[in-house]
């Protein structure tokens, strides 16, 4: 009996073994705690994001025969001569003298497949392992890109682009990255690191331009990933000259952005937030912020709160983002919700930034527009009064029949009588004294609503009394509406008054 016991907690320790290795090498099946799905309330499965645990590479030895009789003799003792030797100096050396034959205008370009094969093959261990050194100064940087490969790196930079030699030198690197897809960001490192590479960022672009993918932004974005993947130090190392360089492939989208903000910790975030603060990096700019941020909406909440940390150390007005608000509704956005309100709460409300609040459908769950109009109350009573004065006076005088007939798509920035008094009756449940004070004392009654008196919002949609006009009769008189008129427990409008 005890040894079946045994044999059966055995069996159950190998099949608990073996799920966690499954686990770890497949994300498809990773869980956390259970086996439940996370479902958000888009109906959408939350994607856990942790990394896989990097199974060991068995080395395999370095075989370049397959291509070594489609090399010349010249070219062929060379790539011998580089294979034998392991030397890094040494190996440079020898690279060098590869690169002099390939300038050489005899050079048969026609084996530069091959070759290129041979040399992804023998720099296999180059583009392997931690590229940025782990102290960051001038002379480990230059020793970082002191690797045999650098040298064609090292050639092209000091070449102009009309030399006839610098097009060939592309097409082995375009040959070689076919074969090596880090060759791309390696390249983007040395231009970065390498004192020899500094204001060259800009040759990327040629390179870009010469490999099979023929683009720019596809290139840059796919060796950005493919670093992301490899090297998320390096990735953040590079993220200030990509966006300072690259500016129109990468503030028009998010993508570049959310490759970034997916694998950085809160450090790292820290860090580019103060790149941003000091002037050297740039991610956002006023024509195309609003639709990244609503881009972000679908990322992971991590994620999102990244890009609002990171939008709010740039200096852009927030009116630039505030028509956002339309799109965020209380259960499927919380993030943005909170960022936003925590921003607004620093500001003076101006008449967009109001209205904007108010056009928020109301629900009562969803506390942020009676949340920012109490903390306005408090701070800015008389501009909240006047914007908000503005808003029922000119959503008074616009014609029903004309809201009604509006497409739906203009709904969604569409602002209502009633909706704006069910707000502020939202605000008068919550604490009757500010709103007495702060909305009500700021109101000029008359001058707002000219429809008879109204007991609750809900009347608004309903009633319409008989005789209204938009126009004063001549010789009536406003009435005024005072602090001690006007109920604190009762949201109306005042009819303007007739003559006797």
């Amino acid at each position: 009996s005890s040894l079946k016991m045994e044999e059966a907690v055995s069996m159950e320790m190998d099949n608990h073994m073996l799920d966690k290795e499954d686990g770890c090498y497949d994300n498809t099946e990773a869980a956390f705690s259970d086996d439940e799905e996370e479902v958000n309330n888009k109906g959408k499965k939350r994607e856990f994001r942790f990394q896989p645990v990097r199974e060991a590479v068995l080395e395999e030895p370095v075989d370049i025969s397959p291509w070594l009789d489609q090399l010349d003799d010249t070219m062929k003792d060379k790539v011998q001569q580089l294979h034998k030797t392991s030397d890094t100096e040494a190996q440079c050396e020898v690279m060098q003298e590869i690169v002099d034959l390939i300038l050489e205008e005899d050079f048969d370009t026609e084996q530069m497949s091959a070759l290129a094969s041979c040399l992804s093959e023998l720099f296999r261990d180059h583009f392997r392992g931690d590229v940025l050194p782990e102290e960051i100064t001038e002379e480990s940087l230059e020793d970082s890109v002191s690797k045999p490969v650098c040298l064609v790196f090292r050639n092209l930079v000091t070449m102009q682009e009309d030399n006839s030699g610098f097009s060939v030198l592309l097409d082995l690197l375009a040959e070689l990255y076919q074969r090596q897809p880090r060759t791309g960001y390696h390249l983007l490192y040395y231009l970065k690191a390498s004192k020899a590479a500094n204001g060259k960022m800009l040759l990327y672009e040629s390179f870009a331009q010469a490999t099979a993918l023929g683009d720019l932004h596809t290139c840059l974005m796919m060796d950005m990933k493919a670093c992301q993947e490899d090297d998320v130090r390096l990735l953040c190392y590079l993220t200030p000259s990509i966006y300072s360089e690259f500016p129109d492939e990468t503030l028009r989208s998010g993508e570049l952005l959310n490759m970034i903000v997916a694998v950085i910790d809160s450090t790292q975030l820290q860090e580019l937030m103060c790149h941003v603060m000091m002037g050297n990096l740039v991610m956002f700019r006023k024509d195309s912020v609003l639709n990244i941020l609503i881009q972000s909406l679908d990322w992971e909440t991590f994620e999102q709160y990244s890009t609002w940390q990171l939008f709010l150390a740039h200096s852009i007005p927030l009116e630039t983002i505030i028509p956002i608000l339309q799109h965020l509704k209380y259960k499927e956005h919380p993030e943005a919700l909170s960022c936003l309100l925590l921003q607004l709460r620093r500001e003076k409300p101006s008449e967009e930034m109001v209205k904007m609040v108010l056009s928020r459908p109301c629900h009562p769950e969803d506390q942020f527009t009676t949340s920012i109009l109490r903390h306005w109350t408090s701070k800015h009573d008389d501009t909240l009064g006047e914007h908000i004065k503005a808003q029922l006076i000119k959503n008074n005088n616009q014609p029903r029949k004309r809201q009604s007939l509006r497409s739906s798509s203009s709904k969604l920035a569409q602002l209502t009588l009633e909706q704006i008094l069910e707000h502020l009756d939202n605000l008068r449940t919550i604490d009757a004294q500010y709103f007495s004070r702060c909305i009500v004392g700021n109101l000029s009654c008359p001058s707002l609503l000219r429809s008879g008196r109204w007991d609750s919002p809900a009347d608004v949609s309903r009633q319409r009394p008989v005789g209204h006009s938009g126009h004063q009769t001549a010789g009536s008189q406003p009435e005024r509406c005072s602090r001690t008129q006007t109920p604190p427990g009762r949201l109306h409008a005042v009819r303007r008054g007739r003559p006797s």
